[in-house]
């Protein structure tokens, strides 16, 4: 069936053919198949205002009335969208209210978007109804090869249970369910490294009120594993939160200075309010 659309100004008719209750439209504004009006409506191509709905549906009726057999599931495809276009066109043709705020103007198009996501979804259904069909009528004209030997070759494989006998199937069956044992590794060898936020704190306010200034690099150059370094940089960041120290970088991923700007005398470890953490 050719797709196609006329626009004209002839006077207003319809013509309804059934072929598998395919429904061709022919209207002042639109003429061919109906699947394709909807496709033209989602695409605002044609207006909804223009098409006469009422028509369509009665000319459809008395087109199903002439039928010995009634498809259900293409006319009820067919009552759906038209539902559905009805439904769309009555909230088009409805008045505006000057005083509508701006949250129930949303909603309205959020509807209007809802009725026009439920066409896509029947369009979509039908399209891909139309390529399971293809593909179930192109697998009718295929015949599968079933894999394996020829017979005559059957008989030459060997049996590969020929004497084994059940308590040996049992033992198998038990060594394959059995659960295996996870090797343990023993780690005592290893030592634990101990630091805490508030140990680097003390050393921070003993050492820094001296040197008053000094890179990050340098203050932990003597640090060995790289928990004191974490250590040491939370302690840090507990000074400057303070407002004991002030933190300058020249650039991205550069040096970090630290400068003292704290009163020697009123810091102490424990006048501080720090959450200490063990490493």
């Amino acid at each position: 069936m050719s797709r196609f659309c006329r626009f004209t100004c002839s006077e207003p008719a319809l013509a309804i053919s059934l072929n598998a209750m395919a429904v061709d439209v022919s209207t002042p504004v639109f003429e061919g198949p109906f699947d394709l009006l909807l496709h033209l409506i989602l695409k605002e191509q044609v207006d909804i205002y223009e098409i006469n709905l009422s028509i369509i549906v009665d000319s459809y009726l008395a087109e199903i009335a002439k039928l010995d057999s009634l498809d259900l599931e293409l006319a009820t495809e067919f009552l759906l969208i038209a539902a559905t276009l009805v439904e769309l066109k009555a909230r088009r043709l409805l008045p505006g209210r000057e005083d509508i705020d701006i949250d129930e103007e949303l909603g309205l198009w959020e509807e209007r978007d809802l009725l026009l996501a439920r066409l896509l979804e029947c369009k979509t259904f039908k399209d891909v109804g139309q390529v399971f069909a293809q593909l179930a009528d192109a697998a009718d004209r295929s015949y599968p090869r079933h894999a394996g030997p020829d017979e005559r070759f059957i008989e030459l494989m060997p049996d590969l249970l020929e004497g084994v006998k059940p308590k040996q199937v049992l033992a198998a069956y038990m060594r394959a369910v059995t659960p295996k044992v996870v090797p343990h590794i023993d780690l005592f060898h290893m030592g634990v490294i101990k630091a805490s936020v508030a140990d680097a704190l003390a050393e921070l306010i003993d050492e820094l009120p001296r040197i008053r200034r000094i890179s990050f690099s340098h203050l932990t150059a003597d640090l060995v594993d790289r928990i004191e370094v974490i250590v040491r940089f939370l302690a840090l960041l507990e000074l400057f939160k303070q407002g004991f120290v002030e933190l300058e970088q020249a650039e991205r991923f550069g040096d970090i200075d630290i400068v003292w700007v704290g009163d020697d005398e009123s810091v102490s470890v424990g006048s501080l309010p720090i959450d200490d953490y063990e490493g």
